[in-house]
């Protein structure tokens, strides 16, 4: 019996996908970091989610840590706006300095490439599948692999999600 290393899972980082502000970005640039996913949205009762994110950025960046921000306007269209006015709006609002992508769909069959990779991952309460809601979070460890999933109401500095980025960055 021979196994078909083409149907193993290759890490979400090794995906291609388009950077805010236009060109490719280049995910394997965190290749062997801490990375954590999260679908954004600007117009979203979550939306000041951001204030935390930035802080969890800020706070392990040195470490090896970065979040990946991925526009996402497939929940009541509450990402509307250009490349452009995103950007301005989370640079201005809540000051993000995190990377940003390209705005893609996280659902469906339009699901880009990098959640095709993310979906499969249960959270906590055994949810694995489609994305429920604005800033759902995969946290990616240093292997390159889906470590933990939290809900799109779990704050980014909530115990869970500072434990879990602990843990993969000891």
């Amino acid at each position: 019996m021979t196994s078909d290393i083409s149907n193993a899972p290759m890490s979400p980082l090794s995906v291609g996908i388009g950077a805010l502000d236009g060109g490719p970005a280049d995910l394997g640039q965190y290749a062997g970091q801490v990375v954590l996913v999260v679908n954004v949205a600007s117009k979203c009762g979550l939306t000041p989610q951001y204030e935390g994110l930035e802080r969890l950025h800020e706070r392990y960046a040195e470490r090896g840590f970065t979040v990946l921000g991925v526009p996402c306007n497939q929940f009541m269209g509450q990402e509307p706006g250009s490349a452009q006015e995103i950007a301005e709006f989370c640079s201005a609002t809540y000051g993000v300095t995190f990377p940003m992508t390209e705005k893609v769909e996280v659902n469906g069959e339009g699901r880009h490439p990098l959640y095709e990779r993310l979906v499969g991952f249960a959270d906590a309460e055994g949810h694995r599948g489609d994305v429920r809601w604005n800033f759902e979070k995969f946290l990616i460890g240093r292997d390159g692999e889906v470590v933990a999933r939290f809900a799109p109401q779990t704050e980014p500095e909530a115990p869970e999600v500072v434990a879990a980025v602990e843990e993969q960055l000891a």
